[in-house]
């Protein structure tokens, strides 16, 4: 069933945005201006993307509406360029050329809208000797270090899904941009064009750890440092089930704590006595190992030791403290996190499932004034 924009439903409310359908990065920014409130429309391409799951179960196409075009024909270009007239905001992850190619790169699009923001999602970036080179969120952490960071010293490093890539490097740093720009743009009547790389926002991520490291109170190898595994009591821990608890008191008062509850408070007094840590760390160990992670669950509840159980996908949702909070939701009979971050006078919502190719073709043709989305009737 076709969708309208829902009136109403946060902060983005009135924002429309053209996101032309890709994976990974884009789709999951434009989600993310979807679940604020802007009205998003996705260009999906005849036949779906390459590597994309079930549309019906998509849900980074949430809170979205969807038009099929073919950018390769005669009129799909010019359906586009119809949608950014009347566009806030374009978000777009070909490779660096492809959309000029194609008819809707920036120069198209800003002369048909000069206070369009173009928000283009890349790995490498638009420019620079790998600009053109194919990849993924694993390239993309490896080059920039933040993938040498995380995992045991002994191991290599440990692939952290596609999550501070094209998420956190990638998507987020998106978001940022464009509505830093249509904030320039509103106030100045000016478009431009945003370059996201994930490079870059990947790079940015690492900030505080380069200061560590310029400072030297960090080492430039996994496995060695406060924040990446190398403390013993910042870190995780199996349970006698086959469960894991993280452990994370830094401060003081909180490792008394953790300490008394673990019960090795008399054991190792000076905890920041490195040449001991393989030591606090092997008794660290061995008390876990004692009990299930459901029972240490259980002894640092209620506690400032800053000790959680680790949880699979599964079970997060059910944990008391993210079901009191409806940290995840369900809709349409799927449990999916809430859209974040909340809001005091513009709520946020999981409004819609995920958009259909094409079924909203109808809908956005009339709420945007664009006749053209229309299919010709045929004689």
């Amino acid at each position: 069933m076709a969708k309208g924009p829902t009136p109403g439903h946060g902060p983005l409310t009135g924002v429309r945005v053209v996101e032309l359908a890709g994976i990974g990065p884009g789709p999951f920014a434009a989600m993310l201006l979807a679940d604020l409130g802007a009205d998003v429309v996705r260009v999906d391409r005849p036949g779906g993307a390459g590597l994309g799951i079930d549309p019906a179960h998509d849900l980074t196409n949430r809170n979205k509406r969807s038009v099929v075009l073919d950018l390769k024909s005669d009129e799909g270009p010019a359906r586009v360029l119809d949608l950014v007239e009347r566009a806030d905001i374009l978000v777009e992850g070909y490779r660096p050329g492809v959309a000029e190619r194609l008819g809707v790169g920036p120069g198209a699009c800003l002369a048909r809208n000069p206070k369009l923001v173009y928000g283009r999602m890349t790995g490498w970036g638009q420019d620079g000797p790998l600009a053109d080179r194919a990849g993924h969120d694993i390239a993309y952490i490896a080059l920039t270090g933040t993938l040498s960071m995380i995992g045991r010293p002994d191991e290599p490093p440990t692939v952290p899904a596609n999550l501070v890539g094209d998420y956190a490097g990638g998507s987020l740093y998106l978001v940022v941009g464009v509505l830093a720009a249509l904030q320039h743009a509103r106030a100045h009547g000016e478009g431009q064009v945003v370059d996201a790389a994930i490079v870059d926002g990947a790079a940015h991520l690492a900030t505080m750890i380069h200061g560590m490291l310029a400072a030297g109170s960090w080492q430039d190898r996994r496995g060695a440092n406060l924040l990446d595994g190398g403390c013993p009591f910042y870190g995780t821990y199996a349970t006698s089930d086959g469960g894991h608890m993280a452990v994370g008191p830094l401060e003081g008062r909180f490792y008394a704590e953790f300490a008394r509850l673990l019960g090795i408070a008399d054991a190792f007094p000076d905890r920041w006595d490195l040449a001991r840590w393989d030591e606090l760390r092997a008794a660290v160990t061995e008390r876990f190992l004692t009990r299930t992670r459901a029972e240490w669950t259980e002894v640092f509840a209620g506690t400032d030791a800053c000790v959680a159980p680790v949880l699979s996908l599964g079970e997060a949702p059910h944990h008391p403290h993210l079901a009191a909070r409806s940290t995840f939701v369900e809709h349409g009979g799927r449990t999916q996190p809430a859209p974040a971050p909340r809001f005091s006078a513009t709520p946020v919502s999981v409004r819609t499932g995920p958009a259909l190719p094409g079924a909203d073709t109808e809908a956005v043709a009339a709420d945007w004034d664009v006749p053209g989305l229309r299919p010709t009737p045929r004689d």
